[in-house]
Protein backbone atom coordinates (compact mmCIF):
# COMPACT_ATOMS: atom_id res chain seq x y z
CA UNK A 1 0.00 0.00 0.00
CA UNK A 2 1.10 3.39 -0.84
CA UNK A 3 0.82 5.87 2.27
CA UNK A 4 2.02 9.23 2.67
CA UNK A 5 2.60 10.14 6.36
CA UNK A 6 2.10 13.57 6.95
CA UNK A 7 2.87 14.68 10.46
CA UNK A 8 2.09 17.70 12.55
CA UNK A 9 4.21 19.08 15.05
CA UNK A 10 6.62 16.90 15.63
CA UNK A 11 10.27 18.09 15.89
CA UNK A 12 12.76 18.45 12.92
CA UNK A 13 15.30 16.63 15.03
CA UNK A 14 12.82 13.48 15.44
CA UNK A 15 12.93 13.62 11.18
CA UNK A 16 16.35 14.03 10.85
CA UNK A 17 17.13 11.19 13.61
CA UNK A 18 15.59 8.93 11.52
CA UNK A 19 16.85 9.98 8.06
CA UNK A 20 19.95 9.35 9.79
CA UNK A 21 18.89 6.06 10.61
CA UNK A 22 18.12 5.29 7.44
CA UNK A 23 21.52 6.15 5.89
CA UNK A 24 23.25 4.56 7.98
CA UNK A 25 21.63 1.53 7.39
CA UNK A 26 22.38 1.68 3.96
CA UNK A 27 26.09 2.68 4.24
CA UNK A 28 26.20 -0.58 6.18
CA UNK A 29 24.22 -2.62 3.14
CA UNK A 30 20.64 -3.50 4.80
CA UNK A 31 17.43 -2.69 3.30
CA UNK A 32 15.74 0.36 4.25
CA UNK A 33 12.14 0.35 4.07
CA UNK A 34 11.11 3.15 1.78
CA UNK A 35 9.67 6.10 3.28
CA UNK A 36 7.47 9.21 2.09
CA UNK A 37 6.35 11.72 4.35
CA UNK A 38 5.91 15.82 5.06
CA UNK A 39 5.70 17.42 8.48
CA UNK A 40 4.50 20.59 9.37
CA UNK A 41 5.68 22.44 12.72
CA UNK A 42 2.02 23.74 13.47
CA UNK A 43 -1.75 22.70 12.40
CA UNK A 44 -1.75 26.73 11.51
CA UNK A 45 0.43 25.44 8.87
CA UNK A 46 -0.62 22.40 8.13
CA UNK A 47 -4.37 23.68 7.31
CA UNK A 48 -2.89 26.56 5.26
CA UNK A 49 -2.22 23.80 2.40
CA UNK A 50 -4.88 21.56 3.41
CA UNK A 51 -7.78 23.57 2.96
CA UNK A 52 -10.91 21.99 3.08
CA UNK A 53 -11.76 22.35 -1.12
CA UNK A 54 -7.94 21.21 -1.42
CA UNK A 55 -8.82 17.70 0.49
CA UNK A 56 -12.24 17.72 -1.63
CA UNK A 57 -9.94 17.69 -4.57
CA UNK A 58 -7.83 14.82 -3.88
CA UNK A 59 -10.68 13.06 -2.89
CA UNK A 60 -12.62 13.69 -6.13
CA UNK A 61 -9.42 12.87 -7.79
CA UNK A 62 -8.65 9.49 -6.27
CA UNK A 63 -11.60 8.44 -7.07
CA UNK A 64 -11.57 9.57 -10.42
CA UNK A 65 -8.33 8.37 -11.46
CA UNK A 66 -6.24 10.45 -13.74
CA UNK A 67 -7.62 14.08 -15.32
CA UNK A 68 -6.49 16.84 -16.80
CA UNK A 69 -6.63 20.32 -14.78
CA UNK A 70 -9.59 21.64 -16.90
CA UNK A 71 -11.72 18.21 -16.63
CA UNK A 72 -10.73 18.43 -12.66
CA UNK A 73 -12.48 21.86 -12.51
CA UNK A 74 -15.31 20.35 -14.39
CA UNK A 75 -15.81 17.73 -12.13
CA UNK A 76 -15.67 19.76 -8.85
CA UNK A 77 -17.52 22.70 -10.18
CA UNK A 78 -14.85 25.39 -9.92
CA UNK A 79 -13.02 27.27 -11.57
CA UNK A 80 -9.56 26.26 -14.02
CA UNK A 81 -7.58 29.12 -12.15
CA UNK A 82 -8.61 28.48 -8.41
CA UNK A 83 -7.66 24.47 -9.57
CA UNK A 84 -5.12 24.72 -10.89
CA UNK A 85 -3.30 26.81 -8.06
CA UNK A 86 -4.69 24.23 -5.77
CA UNK A 87 -2.93 21.29 -7.92
CA UNK A 88 -0.05 23.25 -7.86
CA UNK A 89 0.29 23.23 -4.26
CA UNK A 90 -0.32 20.04 -3.51
CA UNK A 91 2.26 18.98 -6.01
CA UNK A 92 4.70 20.82 -4.16
CA UNK A 93 3.99 19.14 -1.38
CA UNK A 94 3.89 15.88 -3.26
CA UNK A 95 0.04 14.74 -2.81
CA UNK A 96 -0.47 14.90 -6.24
CA UNK A 97 1.92 14.07 -9.12
CA UNK A 98 1.30 14.29 -13.03
CA UNK A 99 2.09 11.64 -15.80
CA UNK A 100 3.73 11.55 -18.80
CA UNK A 101 0.53 12.69 -20.50
CA UNK A 102 0.42 15.82 -18.40
CA UNK A 103 -2.86 14.12 -16.21
CA UNK A 104 -2.87 14.62 -12.73
CA UNK A 105 -3.38 11.41 -10.05
CA UNK A 106 -2.85 10.96 -6.47
CA UNK A 107 -0.23 8.44 -5.97
CA UNK A 108 -1.16 7.19 -2.51
CA UNK A 109 -4.14 4.54 -1.27
CA UNK A 110 -3.79 6.45 2.33
CA UNK A 111 -3.09 9.92 3.68
CA UNK A 112 -2.51 9.59 7.36
CA UNK A 113 -2.28 12.40 9.16
CA UNK A 114 -0.24 12.29 12.57
CA UNK A 115 -0.74 15.43 14.97
CA UNK A 116 0.67 14.26 18.39
CA UNK A 117 -0.74 16.63 21.08
CA UNK A 118 1.91 17.63 23.46
CA UNK A 119 1.33 17.20 27.71
CA UNK A 120 1.70 20.58 29.28
CA UNK A 121 3.72 20.27 32.72
CA UNK A 122 2.36 19.98 35.72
Amino acid sequence: MNVLEVKVGEPVENSLAGFGEALQSAMEGQSVDPYCGIGFETMAQFVAIFTPKRWELVESLKSAGPLSIYALAKRLNRHYRNVHKDVTALMAWTVIEKDEHGLVFVPWDEIDVRWPLMRQAA
